[in-house]
């Protein structure tokens, strides 16, 4: 009986395991984050008193204002409205040192102070549809 056919790849498969490159190559690996990755970030905006229509105004354009400094990746933001109408935004900064660069950026922090005036911001946890397995809300166009 001829078994060339069969040792070989056990012979082959022996070498690998006994190497550990077999268990190497079969383990799954967390991809590798990099300083130079992008940050998606989840923000909520509480509008104040009688400044719901400014709050939304200024989030629609508040990605393009990051975006015209560099700090954001050409990823499509989402804006959102939760029933009690606070403004829930995703976006995702080039890197956590955009986003550290952010503060210390002249246009970024005026855009800011326009956005304290019109909300204040909330943790997302605290807005009551996130607490649903599937939350929803309403898209802000």
């Amino acid at each position: 009986m001829n078994l060339k056919w069969f040792v070989s790849p056990v012979l082959a498969l022996a070498v690998s395991v006994a190497s550990g490159s077999w268990a190497r190559s079969t383990q799954e690996q967390a991809p590798a984050r990099s300083q130079g990755t992008g940050r998606i970030v989840i923000v909520g905006y509480k509008p104040k008193p009688g400044k719901a229509e400014a709050l939304k105004s200024l989030a629609r354009t508040h990605i393009q204002g990051l975006r015209a400094e560099g700090l954001v990746t050409p990823r499509e933001g989402i804006i959102m409205e939760a029933n009690d109408g606070t403004i829930i935004e995703v976006f995702e900064w080039k890197s956590k040192e955009a986003i550290e660069s952010a503060h210390k950026n002249l246009a970024v922090q005026a855009l800011w102070k326009e956005f304290s005036d019109v909300c204040d911001y909330v943790p997302v946890a605290s807005i009551a549809e996130a607490k649903q397995l599937f939350a929803e809300f309403a898209p802000v166009r």
